[in-house]
């Protein structure tokens, strides 16, 4: 801990990042796509309305408008038909609450179908660790509510790729019959067989000259 001079008050010695670390966050912030921001956002806008305002240009300015969580809950709530999964939304400048939406964003995002494979943390975004992976959220949510078709979705359905849907087919009993008759007589059968001519593990065929 380093103290302050000038107040006497003690502060975190955080030096900036070296070495394997550093190399790291670079990696991930190359992840990050412009592009991406902006499409996100015109959605993000067409889909709640111009009362989420917009944000600074760049990649801080897009942290910035989505840190405190409340963007993100008015979007996860536009996308809901019936009772609304976050019944209270509200802005604040606390961080511990400001992390608390961003995590009931999280499970209500869960709760429409995104695997947590695709999820961001809580700190991708809220300290700016992983900003491509809120992204992938977001574009992983857009999908979701473009194939659902529920009437929900607004904006371009082309920002989006529809998800692949389960094709899945159901099968009466006769049919599942006639489908195991087919595969034993494919298989064939061992009626009658017997083990007569063959020989032990171990043991040698004898071989006799009838004279």
């Amino acid at each position: 801990m380093v103290q302050d001079r000038s107040t006497g008050t003690a502060m975190a010695n955080k030096g900036p990042s070296y070495g394997l670390s550093r190399e790291v966050q670079s990696k991930i912030d190359k992840k990050y796509d412009q592009d991406l921001e902006e499409r996100l956002t015109e959605w993000i806008i067409a889909q709640c309305g111009a009362g989420v305002g917009q944000p600074e240009a760049g990649k801080t300015g897009w942290q910035n408008w989505l840190k405190d969580g409340c963007v993100l809950c008015e979007l996860i709530n536009s996308l809901s038909s019936g009772n609304k999964p976050i019944r209270k939304i509200q802005s604040s400048g606390m961080a511990f609450k400001q992390m608390e939406q961003i995590s009931q964003f999280l499970n209500a995002a869960e709760k429409y179908g995104i695997t947590k494979t695709d999820m961001f943390q809580t700190v991708d975004l809220w300290e700016g660790k992983d900003l491509a992976a809120v992204q992938r959220t977001l574009m992983t949510l857009g999908s979701l509510a473009v194939t659902r078709d529920d009437g929900t979705y607004r904006g371009d359905p082309n920002w989006f790729h529809k998800k692949s849907v389960e094709n899945k087919r159901e099968f009466s009993e006769d049919q599942l019959n006639e489908g195991r008759s087919v595969i034993g007589l494919q298989m064939g059968t061992n009626k009658g067989a017997s083990q007569a001519g063959m020989t032990g593990y171990g043991r040698p065929r004898q071989i006799l000259n009838n004279p």
